[in-house]
């Protein structure tokens, strides 16, 4: 395992003494899991840990003096939206030992994919004084740890929203409409939008619940996500330039698709799917339905 050498001295790492990242869902928590399989962009995600620091040794380590500010930081990057923040900064000013709590919430809609966690111990503050191979710029890096959590599992994932249909287009009794762009080479998540109608309460409150489904709950969910599929499948299989071997740029619409199908049609081709659902429709709906693995786990 590869180690990042820093041009300055850092403190023994035992001068951080981190608990696990802990996933808040209502009232419980629990250890944070590898994958959050009934995650969507409707669901937001709380996170908590505990981090013990013993900041007199951690300036002492770096040689650093006794004045210098420090911070701890957690740092958010999601893979599906490409966007980063901070979820939670603590400046570190006093002596002693201190317990941190790093705590916060972040919303579904910024997410997306694998979710990288980033807990960082930092120079704060810049010291007019500072021992040889210290560090003296703001926000040095002085320790860090990592975890992930992939929230993007095997149904199509895109942003949604809760609307009424009523001040719509669409059918009053529609419980739900994908809207899907055109330009296979545009950007996905701007091509992309499930709004489900708030005025069909089974389908609004399967989402609400996507944290913590009943069973009714996981039904609803398998259903939606596998009538989106079949309208994103069948969305490419209309677009001309949607072929094997065709080349679409990282994150856009006909990216998300061609990773949409080969998932769901393995060692198939495009040709011959295409072939399938304009000769034989009954056939690929079936196939599709199989794909999907629709109410498996409902």
């Amino acid at each position: 395992m590869s180690r990042l050498a820093l041009p300055y001295r850092t403190p023994p790492a035992t001068v951080v003494v981190p608990e696990g990242w802990r996933l808040v869902l209502g009232d419980e928590e629990l250890p944070l899991p590898e994958a959050l399989d009934d995650w969507d962009y409707q669901m937001d995600v709380e996170l908590r840990r505990a981090v013990r620091i013993d900041v007199p040794r951690a300036r002492a380590g770096a040689g650093l003096p006794a004045d210098a500010v420090l911070g701890l930081a957690a740092i958010w990057t999601a893979t599906g939206s490409n966007l980063r923040g901070c979820l939670r900064r603590v400046p570190l000013t006093g002596d002693g030992v201190q317990d941190i709590e790093l705590r916060g919430t972040l919303r579904g809609v910024d997410l997306g994919g694998v979710l990288t966690l980033d807990t960082v111990l930092v120079l704060s503050g810049v010291s007019s004084t500072h021992a040889p191979f210290a560090p003296h710029r703001a926000g040095s890096l002085l320790w860090s740890d990592q975890a992930t959590l992939r929230l993007q599992g095997d149904a199509p994932q895109f942003p949604m929203t809760v609307i009424d249909f009523e001040h719509t287009s669409f059918p009053t009794e529609a419980a739900w409409h994908l809207q899907i762009g055109a330009h296979l080479h545009s950007a996905a998540m701007g091509s992309l939008l499930l709004l489900v109608n708030e005025r069909n309460e089974t389908v609004a409150t399967a989402f609400a619940n996507a944290g913590k489904p009943r069973a009714v709950d996981r039904a609803v969910l398998s259903m939606v996500y596998a009538d989106c599929a079949r309208i994103m499948l069948e969305h490419a299989l209309q677009q001309e330039q949607f072929v094997d071997g065709a080349d679409f740029p990282e994150d856009s619409l006909g990216a998300t698709l061609t990773n949409l199908f080969h998932r769901l049609f393995p060692g198939s081709t495009v040709h011959d799917l295409r072939l399938r659902r304009e000769h034989s429709p009954s056939l690929f709906a079936s196939e599709l339905q199989a794909a999907t693995q629709i109410f498996k786990e409902a």
